[in-house]
């Protein structure tokens, strides 16, 4: 069996580091990744995919790229399930990140 996904995407909002109760180091993302196609309107539909990175590549995303740098995610699909505030069970789709490679930044506007 073979579970492995290679996304790009251009990071939505500047990743925010976090110390779990164990002590693991974890950042939650989410990257913009536009379809190869377009809908039937004429534009390119885009999907936003979460992911989640640990230990030394969270920490090391964290330190150097921010909203809207372009980034490559080699990881695994994982889901699980999180109950609600409201007793509800939720399912939840996310990418783990085994490794990230920065590929350009966004220009700085002056």
């Amino acid at each position: 069996m073979l579970n492995q996904t290679i996304i790009v995407g251009r990071l939505v909002k500047s990743p925010e580091l976090r110390e779990t109760d164990k002590g693991h180091k974890v950042t939650n993302l989410t990257l913009a990744v536009p379809r190869n196609y377009k809908n039937i309107n004429g534009e390119y539909d885009v999907d936003f995919i979460s992911c989640v990175l640990w230990k030394g590549v969270a920490e090391n995303t964290a330190e150097y790229v921010k909203k809207g740098d372009l980034l490559g995610i080699k990881g695994r699909i994982q889901t699980r399930t999180i109950e609600t505030n409201d007793d509800n069970l939720k399912h939840v789709v996310e990418v783990v990140a085994e490794r990230v490679t920065f590929l350009s930044s966004r220009n700085k506007e002056a």
